[in-house]
Protein backbone atom coordinates (compact mmCIF):
# COMPACT_ATOMS: atom_id res chain seq x y z
CA UNK A 1 0.00 0.00 0.00
CA UNK A 2 1.26 3.20 -0.76
CA UNK A 3 1.27 6.07 1.98
CA UNK A 4 -1.02 8.80 1.25
CA UNK A 5 0.02 11.85 -0.55
CA UNK A 6 -1.58 14.23 2.35
CA UNK A 7 -1.19 14.94 5.95
CA UNK A 8 -2.64 16.74 8.86
CA UNK A 9 0.57 18.80 8.94
CA UNK A 10 0.41 19.24 12.80
CA UNK A 11 4.24 17.88 13.57
CA UNK A 12 7.55 19.73 13.17
CA UNK A 13 9.88 18.90 10.24
CA UNK A 14 12.89 19.31 12.79
CA UNK A 15 13.62 17.05 15.80
CA UNK A 16 13.68 19.04 18.86
CA UNK A 17 16.54 20.21 21.07
CA UNK A 18 15.99 18.84 25.02
CA UNK A 19 16.67 23.09 25.59
CA UNK A 20 14.21 23.79 23.01
CA UNK A 21 11.70 20.83 24.05
CA UNK A 22 11.58 22.44 27.83
CA UNK A 23 11.29 26.40 26.84
CA UNK A 24 7.70 24.88 24.69
CA UNK A 25 6.66 22.34 27.11
CA UNK A 26 7.28 24.94 30.32
CA UNK A 27 3.66 25.58 30.75
CA UNK A 28 3.15 21.86 30.46
CA UNK A 29 5.74 20.65 32.60
CA UNK A 30 4.06 23.66 35.28
CA UNK A 31 0.82 21.89 34.88
CA UNK A 32 1.89 18.31 35.72
CA UNK A 33 2.93 19.45 38.66
CA UNK A 34 0.61 21.20 39.83
CA UNK A 35 -1.90 18.33 39.38
CA UNK A 36 0.68 16.37 40.89
CA UNK A 37 -0.11 18.32 44.08
CA UNK A 38 -3.37 18.93 43.95
CA UNK A 39 -4.25 15.40 43.36
CA UNK A 40 -2.21 14.66 46.42
CA UNK A 41 -4.16 17.17 48.72
CA UNK A 42 -7.53 15.40 46.55
CA UNK A 43 -6.08 12.05 47.59
CA UNK A 44 -5.84 12.75 51.26
CA UNK A 45 -9.29 14.63 51.70
CA UNK A 46 -10.62 11.25 49.62
CA UNK A 47 -9.11 8.91 52.31
CA UNK A 48 -10.90 10.56 54.59
CA UNK A 49 -14.31 10.04 53.49
CA UNK A 50 -15.10 14.07 53.06
CA UNK A 51 -12.92 17.27 52.11
CA UNK A 52 -11.84 18.30 55.79
CA UNK A 53 -14.59 21.07 57.24
CA UNK A 54 -16.31 21.65 60.00
CA UNK A 55 -20.15 22.02 61.06
CA UNK A 56 -19.55 24.76 62.55
CA UNK A 57 -16.24 27.34 63.65
CA UNK A 58 -14.19 25.42 66.24
CA UNK A 59 -11.24 27.28 68.03
CA UNK A 60 -8.96 24.54 68.40
CA UNK A 61 -7.60 22.64 65.48
CA UNK A 62 -5.26 19.98 67.44
CA UNK A 63 -5.74 17.76 70.81
CA UNK A 64 -2.62 17.44 73.06
CA UNK A 65 -3.91 14.63 75.57
CA UNK A 66 -2.04 14.00 79.03
CA UNK A 67 -2.88 10.60 79.77
CA UNK A 68 -2.17 10.27 83.38
CA UNK A 69 -2.92 6.08 83.34
CA UNK A 70 -3.48 4.75 86.64
CA UNK A 71 -6.64 7.47 88.76
CA UNK A 72 -5.10 10.84 90.35
CA UNK A 73 -6.77 10.78 93.32
CA UNK A 74 -8.84 13.73 93.19
CA UNK A 75 -8.96 14.65 96.86
CA UNK A 76 -5.33 15.25 96.97
CA UNK A 77 -4.60 16.89 93.55
CA UNK A 78 -7.65 19.90 92.79
CA UNK A 79 -10.54 19.14 94.75
CA UNK A 80 -9.81 19.55 98.54
CA UNK A 81 -11.65 18.65 101.38
CA UNK A 82 -11.39 19.86 104.66
CA UNK A 83 -13.97 17.33 106.22
CA UNK A 84 -11.32 14.43 105.66
CA UNK A 85 -8.72 16.15 108.31
CA UNK A 86 -11.48 16.58 110.73
CA UNK A 87 -13.18 12.93 110.41
CA UNK A 88 -9.29 11.56 109.85
CA UNK A 89 -9.43 7.81 111.19
CA UNK A 90 -12.94 7.55 111.51
CA UNK A 91 -14.80 4.17 109.84
CA UNK A 92 -16.66 5.65 106.60
CA UNK A 93 -19.10 2.83 107.22
CA UNK A 94 -20.25 5.07 110.25
CA UNK A 95 -20.30 8.38 107.88
CA UNK A 96 -21.46 7.32 104.71
CA UNK A 97 -23.07 4.71 102.14
CA UNK A 98 -19.87 3.07 101.24
CA UNK A 99 -19.41 1.07 97.81
CA UNK A 100 -17.78 -1.99 97.16
CA UNK A 101 -14.19 -1.16 95.31
CA UNK A 102 -11.88 -3.07 93.81
CA UNK A 103 -10.14 -4.95 96.70
CA UNK A 104 -12.74 -4.43 99.01
CA UNK A 105 -10.47 -3.72 101.59
CA UNK A 106 -11.99 -0.63 103.60
CA UNK A 107 -9.87 1.46 105.92
CA UNK A 108 -10.48 4.41 107.96
CA UNK A 109 -11.02 8.03 106.36
CA UNK A 110 -7.71 9.63 104.79
CA UNK A 111 -7.22 13.48 104.94
CA UNK A 112 -4.78 14.01 102.14
CA UNK A 113 -0.84 14.16 103.22
CA UNK A 114 -0.60 17.52 101.01
CA UNK A 115 -1.82 20.77 101.80
CA UNK A 116 -3.54 23.01 99.23
CA UNK A 117 -2.92 26.70 98.05
CA UNK A 118 -4.48 29.24 96.22
CA UNK A 119 -2.76 30.42 92.31
CA UNK A 120 -3.13 33.09 90.16
CA UNK A 121 -5.58 35.42 89.98
CA UNK A 122 -8.21 32.97 90.20
CA UNK A 123 -7.39 31.83 93.45
CA UNK A 124 -8.35 28.57 92.37
CA UNK A 125 -6.46 25.98 95.12
CA UNK A 126 -4.43 23.04 94.08
CA UNK A 127 -2.35 20.50 95.93
CA UNK A 128 1.28 21.08 96.93
CA UNK A 129 1.69 18.02 94.61
CA UNK A 130 1.32 20.20 91.43
CA UNK A 131 3.16 23.57 92.23
CA UNK A 132 4.18 23.94 89.08
CA UNK A 133 0.92 23.05 87.78
CA UNK A 134 -0.37 25.62 89.97
CA UNK A 135 1.57 28.53 88.33
CA UNK A 136 -0.53 28.21 85.16
CA UNK A 137 -3.63 27.63 87.24
CA UNK A 138 -5.67 30.55 85.26
CA UNK A 139 -5.26 28.61 81.95
CA UNK A 140 -7.10 25.52 83.68
CA UNK A 141 -10.66 25.16 83.31
CA UNK A 142 -11.09 22.07 86.22
CA UNK A 143 -13.91 19.65 86.49
CA UNK A 144 -14.53 18.15 89.60
CA UNK A 145 -17.51 16.20 88.84
CA UNK A 146 -16.03 13.65 85.96
CA UNK A 147 -17.40 10.24 86.26
CA UNK A 148 -16.59 7.10 84.54
CA UNK A 149 -18.58 3.99 84.40
CA UNK A 150 -16.49 1.23 85.15
CA UNK A 151 -14.55 0.10 88.44
CA UNK A 152 -11.33 -1.78 86.44
CA UNK A 153 -8.19 -0.30 84.63
CA UNK A 154 -8.51 -2.06 81.88
CA UNK A 155 -12.22 -1.29 80.93
CA UNK A 156 -12.28 2.14 81.91
CA UNK A 157 -9.25 3.13 79.55
CA UNK A 158 -11.50 2.11 76.76
CA UNK A 159 -14.22 4.00 78.22
CA UNK A 160 -11.60 7.20 78.64
CA UNK A 161 -9.93 6.74 75.21
CA UNK A 162 -12.96 4.96 73.18
CA UNK A 163 -16.37 6.01 74.63
CA UNK A 164 -16.99 2.27 74.96
CA UNK A 165 -15.69 0.03 77.58
CA UNK A 166 -15.56 -3.11 74.95
CA UNK A 167 -12.51 -3.57 73.37
CA UNK A 168 -12.01 -2.71 69.92
CA UNK A 169 -13.88 0.19 69.44
CA UNK A 170 -11.70 3.60 67.35
CA UNK A 171 -10.56 5.64 69.70
CA UNK A 172 -10.94 9.47 69.87
CA UNK A 173 -7.45 10.66 68.34
CA UNK A 174 -8.59 8.39 65.35
CA UNK A 175 -12.12 9.73 65.16
CA UNK A 176 -10.69 13.41 65.53
CA UNK A 177 -8.51 12.43 62.49
CA UNK A 178 -11.46 11.03 60.57
CA UNK A 179 -13.18 14.36 61.26
CA UNK A 180 -10.49 16.50 60.44
CA UNK A 181 -8.18 15.34 57.96
CA UNK A 182 -4.16 16.00 58.23
CA UNK A 183 -2.46 19.05 57.70
CA UNK A 184 0.86 17.40 57.25
CA UNK A 185 1.61 14.53 54.38
CA UNK A 186 4.51 13.38 55.98
CA UNK A 187 3.67 12.58 59.65
CA UNK A 188 1.03 10.53 60.51
CA UNK A 189 -2.34 12.59 61.81
CA UNK A 190 -2.35 11.08 65.30
CA UNK A 191 0.28 9.95 66.96
CA UNK A 192 1.41 8.54 70.70
CA UNK A 193 4.48 9.29 73.21
CA UNK A 194 5.17 6.43 74.79
CA UNK A 195 7.12 7.18 77.67
CA UNK A 196 7.06 4.02 78.92
CA UNK A 197 4.18 2.37 80.30
CA UNK A 198 1.60 0.89 77.64
CA UNK A 199 -2.20 1.12 80.03
CA UNK A 200 -4.06 -1.76 80.97
CA UNK A 201 -5.94 -2.75 77.64
CA UNK A 202 -2.91 -2.29 75.43
CA UNK A 203 -2.81 -0.44 71.80
CA UNK A 204 -6.45 -1.01 71.67
CA UNK A 205 -6.99 2.15 72.95
CA UNK A 206 -5.22 3.92 70.51
CA UNK A 207 -6.60 1.43 67.79
CA UNK A 208 -8.46 2.71 64.67
CA UNK A 209 -11.42 -0.07 65.10
CA UNK A 210 -13.84 -0.43 62.23
CA UNK A 211 -12.88 3.15 60.75
CA UNK A 212 -10.17 2.58 57.90
CA UNK A 213 -6.53 1.68 59.66
CA UNK A 214 -5.29 4.93 58.02
CA UNK A 215 -6.71 6.49 61.60
CA UNK A 216 -5.02 4.26 64.32
CA UNK A 217 -2.39 5.85 66.46
CA UNK A 218 1.30 5.68 65.63
CA UNK A 219 3.53 5.53 68.57
CA UNK A 220 6.69 7.00 68.72
CA UNK A 221 9.61 6.33 71.73
CA UNK A 222 10.58 10.22 72.96
CA UNK A 223 14.06 9.47 71.95
CA UNK A 224 16.71 10.00 68.89
CA UNK A 225 15.47 7.01 67.49
CA UNK A 226 11.80 7.35 67.69
CA UNK A 227 11.12 4.45 66.06
CA UNK A 228 12.20 1.34 64.55
CA UNK A 229 13.17 1.35 61.02
CA UNK A 230 12.74 4.79 60.30
CA UNK A 231 16.02 4.63 58.46
CA UNK A 232 16.26 3.02 54.96
CA UNK A 233 18.24 -0.65 54.98
CA UNK A 234 18.59 -0.05 51.08
CA UNK A 235 21.70 1.09 49.52
CA UNK A 236 20.47 3.47 47.14
CA UNK A 237 17.27 5.74 47.16
CA UNK A 238 16.41 4.28 43.77
CA UNK A 239 16.09 1.08 45.09
CA UNK A 240 14.07 1.61 47.56
CA UNK A 241 11.48 3.16 45.44
CA UNK A 242 12.06 0.69 43.49
CA UNK A 243 10.96 -1.67 45.82
CA UNK A 244 7.99 0.78 47.20
CA UNK A 245 6.50 1.21 43.56
CA UNK A 246 6.75 -2.61 43.08
CA UNK A 247 4.54 -3.43 46.53
CA UNK A 248 2.40 -0.55 45.40
CA UNK A 249 1.99 -2.33 41.96
CA UNK A 250 1.24 -5.52 43.81
CA UNK A 251 -1.24 -4.10 46.68
CA UNK A 252 -3.43 -2.25 43.79
CA UNK A 253 -3.60 -5.18 41.76
CA UNK A 254 -5.01 -7.36 44.88
CA UNK A 255 -7.17 -4.36 45.57
CA UNK A 256 -8.56 -4.14 42.39
CA UNK A 257 -9.47 -8.41 42.37
CA UNK A 258 -11.13 -8.17 45.38
CA UNK A 259 -12.87 -5.26 44.84
CA UNK A 260 -14.28 -7.40 41.16
CA UNK A 261 -14.95 -9.93 43.67
CA UNK A 262 -17.16 -8.27 45.84
CA UNK A 263 -15.11 -7.49 48.92
CA UNK A 264 -13.84 -4.86 50.46
CA UNK A 265 -10.22 -3.25 49.95
CA UNK A 266 -10.10 -0.89 52.35
CA UNK A 267 -7.20 -2.83 54.05
CA UNK A 268 -5.34 -3.56 51.24
CA UNK A 269 -5.75 0.94 50.46
CA UNK A 270 -5.05 1.59 53.81
CA UNK A 271 -1.65 -0.56 53.49
CA UNK A 272 -0.71 1.52 50.36
CA UNK A 273 -1.34 4.87 51.97
CA UNK A 274 0.55 3.47 55.26
CA UNK A 275 3.83 2.44 53.21
CA UNK A 276 3.71 5.50 51.41
CA UNK A 277 3.68 7.74 54.36
CA UNK A 278 6.59 5.57 56.21
CA UNK A 279 8.61 6.59 53.17
CA UNK A 280 8.13 10.22 53.93
CA UNK A 281 8.22 9.88 57.19
CA UNK A 282 12.04 9.04 56.71
CA UNK A 283 12.87 12.70 56.51
CA UNK A 284 9.95 13.90 58.48
CA UNK A 285 10.35 11.95 61.96
CA UNK A 286 13.87 12.58 62.20
CA UNK A 287 13.69 16.21 61.63
CA UNK A 288 10.96 16.40 64.48
CA UNK A 289 13.17 13.91 66.60
CA UNK A 290 15.98 16.70 66.46
CA UNK A 291 15.94 19.18 69.62
CA UNK A 292 19.11 20.74 68.73
CA UNK A 293 17.45 23.99 67.66
CA UNK A 294 15.38 24.09 70.76
CA UNK A 295 17.35 26.53 73.03
CA UNK A 296 18.33 25.76 76.44
CA UNK A 297 16.33 28.00 77.81
CA UNK A 298 13.57 26.02 76.65
CA UNK A 299 14.93 22.22 77.30
CA UNK A 300 15.65 23.30 81.32
CA UNK A 301 11.78 25.13 80.91
CA UNK A 302 10.55 21.54 80.19
CA UNK A 303 12.54 19.52 82.80
CA UNK A 304 15.35 17.96 80.01
CA UNK A 305 18.10 18.66 82.56
CA UNK A 306 16.46 17.47 85.38
CA UNK A 307 18.12 15.27 87.97
CA UNK A 308 15.04 13.30 88.14
CA UNK A 309 14.70 10.59 85.16
CA UNK A 310 10.96 10.52 84.69
CA UNK A 311 10.90 14.20 84.78
CA UNK A 312 13.60 14.54 81.44
CA UNK A 313 11.68 11.52 79.43
CA UNK A 314 8.38 13.45 79.73
CA UNK A 315 9.42 16.61 79.25
CA UNK A 316 10.75 15.10 76.17
CA UNK A 317 7.46 13.95 75.04
CA UNK A 318 6.02 17.40 76.18
CA UNK A 319 8.20 19.28 73.65
CA UNK A 320 8.06 16.86 71.19
CA UNK A 321 4.17 16.68 71.42
CA UNK A 322 4.17 21.19 70.44
CA UNK A 323 6.85 20.40 67.70
CA UNK A 324 4.02 17.43 66.75
CA UNK A 325 1.53 20.48 66.83
CA UNK A 326 3.80 23.05 64.96
CA UNK A 327 4.15 20.57 62.45
CA UNK A 328 -0.13 19.75 61.91
CA UNK A 329 -0.35 16.71 63.52
CA UNK A 330 -3.53 16.68 64.58
CA UNK A 331 -4.03 14.43 67.46
CA UNK A 332 -1.13 13.71 70.40
CA UNK A 333 -1.11 11.24 73.19
CA UNK A 334 1.73 11.20 75.84
CA UNK A 335 2.06 8.53 78.29
CA UNK A 336 3.52 8.22 81.23
CA UNK A 337 7.11 6.94 82.35
CA UNK A 338 8.48 4.58 84.69
CA UNK A 339 8.72 6.18 87.99
CA UNK A 340 10.32 3.13 89.81
CA UNK A 341 6.89 2.11 91.45
CA UNK A 342 3.37 1.84 89.80
CA UNK A 343 1.69 4.49 87.87
CA UNK A 344 -1.01 6.41 89.22
CA UNK A 345 -2.07 3.69 91.04
CA UNK A 346 -1.54 3.67 94.30
CA UNK A 347 -3.28 0.93 96.43
CA UNK A 348 -0.58 1.67 98.99
CA UNK A 349 1.95 3.76 99.65
CA UNK A 350 0.13 6.98 98.64
CA UNK A 351 2.69 9.85 99.98
CA UNK A 352 5.68 8.54 97.62
CA UNK A 353 3.76 6.84 94.68
CA UNK A 354 1.41 9.91 93.50
CA UNK A 355 4.88 12.30 94.53
CA UNK A 356 6.56 10.48 92.09
CA UNK A 357 4.74 10.71 89.46
CA UNK A 358 3.48 14.45 90.42
CA UNK A 359 7.48 14.89 90.06
CA UNK A 360 7.80 13.51 86.21
CA UNK A 361 4.91 15.56 84.82
CA UNK A 362 3.90 18.98 86.82
CA UNK A 363 7.14 20.58 85.52
CA UNK A 364 7.10 19.80 81.94
CA UNK A 365 3.41 19.97 81.93
CA UNK A 366 3.30 23.50 83.29
CA UNK A 367 5.92 24.57 80.60
CA UNK A 368 3.99 23.02 77.38
CA UNK A 369 0.95 25.19 78.76
CA UNK A 370 3.29 27.96 78.21
CA UNK A 371 5.50 27.25 75.68
CA UNK A 372 2.37 27.28 73.42
CA UNK A 373 0.68 30.42 74.94
CA UNK A 374 3.98 32.40 74.06
CA UNK A 375 4.04 31.09 70.79
CA UNK A 376 0.83 31.97 70.17
CA UNK A 377 -0.48 28.54 69.57
CA UNK A 378 -2.52 27.84 72.70
CA UNK A 379 -5.78 29.24 71.80
CA UNK A 380 -5.54 26.75 68.77
CA UNK A 381 -4.58 23.65 70.80
CA UNK A 382 -6.43 22.10 73.06
CA UNK A 383 -4.92 20.62 76.46
CA UNK A 384 -6.83 17.87 78.06
CA UNK A 385 -5.08 16.40 81.20
CA UNK A 386 -7.66 13.03 83.23
CA UNK A 387 -6.81 9.50 84.44
CA UNK A 388 -9.35 6.86 83.58
CA UNK A 389 -10.93 7.37 87.49
CA UNK A 390 -10.55 8.45 90.56
CA UNK A 391 -9.65 7.21 94.56
CA UNK A 392 -11.57 6.86 97.70
CA UNK A 393 -11.20 9.31 100.03
CA UNK A 394 -10.64 6.34 102.43
CA UNK A 395 -7.89 4.16 102.79
CA UNK A 396 -7.35 0.91 101.29
CA UNK A 397 -5.52 -1.03 103.88
CA UNK A 398 -3.60 1.70 105.63
CA UNK A 399 -2.42 3.95 103.37
CA UNK A 400 -3.40 3.45 99.99
CA UNK A 401 -6.61 4.67 97.89
CA UNK A 402 -9.00 2.37 96.03
CA UNK A 403 -10.70 3.02 92.80
CA UNK A 404 -13.59 5.66 93.06
CA UNK A 405 -15.10 5.94 89.20
CA UNK A 406 -18.04 7.99 90.73
CA UNK A 407 -16.38 11.14 91.41
CA UNK A 408 -12.53 12.49 89.55
CA UNK A 409 -11.12 15.53 88.83
CA UNK A 410 -9.60 16.48 84.94
CA UNK A 411 -8.78 19.57 83.67
CA UNK A 412 -8.69 20.74 79.92
CA UNK A 413 -6.84 24.12 78.41
CA UNK A 414 -6.88 26.55 75.86
CA UNK A 415 -8.38 25.74 72.30
CA UNK A 416 -11.72 27.90 73.04
CA UNK A 417 -11.37 27.06 76.66
CA UNK A 418 -11.82 29.47 79.68
CA UNK A 419 -9.32 29.19 82.11
CA UNK A 420 -8.97 30.31 85.66
CA UNK A 421 -12.75 28.11 86.01
CA UNK A 422 -14.14 25.01 88.32
CA UNK A 423 -17.22 23.48 87.19
CA UNK A 424 -18.99 20.53 89.44
CA UNK A 425 -19.15 19.59 93.36
CA UNK A 426 -18.60 16.54 95.00
CA UNK A 427 -19.54 15.90 98.58
CA UNK A 428 -17.91 16.78 101.27
CA UNK A 429 -15.72 13.68 101.30
CA UNK A 430 -14.89 13.95 97.29
CA UNK A 431 -16.50 10.54 97.02
CA UNK A 432 -19.71 11.22 95.24
CA UNK A 433 -20.35 14.23 92.73
CA UNK A 434 -23.62 16.17 94.10
CA UNK A 435 -23.54 18.84 91.21
CA UNK A 436 -23.14 18.87 87.51
CA UNK A 437 -22.49 15.33 87.28
CA UNK A 438 -20.23 14.75 83.74
CA UNK A 439 -19.43 11.38 82.36
CA UNK A 440 -16.56 10.61 79.46
CA UNK A 441 -18.87 10.73 76.91
CA UNK A 442 -19.55 14.38 77.38
CA UNK A 443 -16.01 15.34 77.50
CA UNK A 444 -15.60 13.55 74.06
CA UNK A 445 -18.30 15.83 72.94
CA UNK A 446 -16.87 18.71 74.33
CA UNK A 447 -13.51 17.85 72.35
CA UNK A 448 -15.18 17.38 69.53
CA UNK A 449 -17.56 20.92 70.00
CA UNK A 450 -14.47 22.85 70.39
CA UNK A 451 -12.43 21.14 67.56
CA UNK A 452 -15.63 22.53 65.11
CA UNK A 453 -17.38 19.08 65.10
CA UNK A 454 -20.85 18.07 66.38
CA UNK A 455 -20.28 14.82 67.67
CA UNK A 456 -24.23 13.51 66.72
CA UNK A 457 -22.85 14.38 63.25
CA UNK A 458 -19.56 12.57 62.93
CA UNK A 459 -20.80 9.07 62.26
CA UNK A 460 -19.08 6.24 60.34
CA UNK A 461 -21.88 3.45 59.23
CA UNK A 462 -20.65 -0.10 60.35
CA UNK A 463 -22.37 -3.51 61.58
CA UNK A 464 -25.88 -1.80 60.44
CA UNK A 465 -26.16 1.06 62.23
CA UNK A 466 -24.43 4.91 62.07
CA UNK A 467 -21.63 4.58 64.66
CA UNK A 468 -19.98 7.63 66.29
CA UNK A 469 -17.64 7.77 69.38
CA UNK A 470 -20.24 9.42 72.01
CA UNK A 471 -22.59 5.98 70.87
CA UNK A 472 -25.97 7.96 71.92
CA UNK A 473 -24.99 9.89 74.29
CA UNK A 474 -23.05 13.54 75.15
CA UNK A 475 -23.94 16.70 75.63
CA UNK A 476 -21.33 19.70 75.59
CA UNK A 477 -19.68 20.96 78.36
CA UNK A 478 -20.93 24.43 78.13
CA UNK A 479 -19.18 25.73 81.75
CA UNK A 480 -15.81 25.43 80.33
CA UNK A 481 -16.35 27.11 77.16
CA UNK A 482 -14.31 30.37 76.95
CA UNK A 483 -17.72 31.99 74.79
CA UNK A 484 -20.95 30.62 72.77
CA UNK A 485 -19.66 28.79 69.67
CA UNK A 486 -21.60 30.25 66.56
CA UNK A 487 -24.84 27.72 64.91
CA UNK A 488 -23.34 25.65 62.18
CA UNK A 489 -22.52 27.01 58.86
CA UNK A 490 -21.70 23.94 56.93
CA UNK A 491 -22.53 20.59 56.90
CA UNK A 492 -20.80 17.04 55.77
CA UNK A 493 -21.44 14.70 53.59
CA UNK A 494 -23.99 11.73 54.41
CA UNK A 495 -20.38 9.58 55.89
CA UNK A 496 -20.48 11.61 58.31
CA UNK A 497 -24.06 11.32 59.51
CA UNK A 498 -25.14 15.09 58.28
Amino acid sequence: MRPPSHHCGRFRPAVLSRREMLQSGSCGFGAVAAAALLARGAARAASHGVLPAVHHPGRATSVIFLYMDGGVSQVDSFDPKPALERHAGKDPHAIFKVDATQFNNIGTVLPSPWKFRPYGASGIPVSDLFPHLGSVVDELAIIRSMTSEFPEHTNANYFLHTGSGLQGRPSMGAWTTYGLGSENDELPGYMVLNGGLIPPGGLDNFTNGFLPATYQGSIIKPNAAGLANVQPREKSARQQLAKLDLARRLDRDFAERVAAGGGTPDPLESAIANQELAYRMQTAVPDLLDLAGESAETKRAYGLEAEYKPTQIFGTECLLARRMVERGVRFVELTCPVVGGDRWDQHGNLKQGHENNARAVDQPIAALIRDLKDRGMLDSTLVVWSGEFGRTPFAQGRDGRDHNPQAFSMWMAGGGVQGGTVTGTTDEFGYRVVEKKYVIHDLHATMLHLLGIDHTRLTYRFSGRDMRLTDVHGEVIRDVLAEPVPAAVSRRSSSTGS
